[in-house]
């Protein structure tokens, strides 16, 4: 087993706002990189891509707590069996702090070829969500 965690990301919206956001697979290409991730489809629940150095992979939604906890695992067809977690908690109005994980059931013989792009992934994650205009994009659906 392998856990990767990115930086804790300071986003300036409300808790509320940002989890309305995350907790919908079809918002994520607003944030996702271009350059890491291809192939991109997704409904509210479930998405299906191909991560540049991984592979191709499905992923869906499988616990919510509002406004502090997305949960998410793979797909049956996913090469790799894993849980993603996307935890917010808002420090101050208009101030959320944001964590990722991911656990990784990975061969040992393979956990050094995919913990660094596993890491960079997060950390990307992470730093375009920081970037991402939340007051704009809740207004689009």
């Amino acid at each position: 087993m392998i856990k990767i965690e990115s930086k804790i990301g300071e986003i300036k919206s409300s808790d509320e706002t940002v989890y309305n956001f995350l907790s919908r697979f079809d918002n994520f290409q607003k944030f996702i990189p271009e350059d890491k991730i291809q192939n991109w489809e997704a409904s509210e629940d479930r998405c299906h891509f191909t991560i540049e150095g991984i592979g191709e992979t499905g992923m869906k939604i499988i616990e919510k707590e509002p406004f502090k906890l997305v949960k998410i695992t793979g797909e049956d067809s996913s090469k790799i069996d894993f849980n993603f977690w996307i935890q917010l908690k808002q420090v101050a109005e208009n101030d959320t702090r944001i964590k990722l994980t991911i656990k990784a059931n990975i061969n040992p013989l393979f956990q050094g070829v995919v913990k660094k792009p596993l890491q960079n992934f997060v950390d990307t994650l992470v730093e375009h969500l920081e970037k991402l205009d939340f007051s704009s994009v809740s207004r689009e659906k």
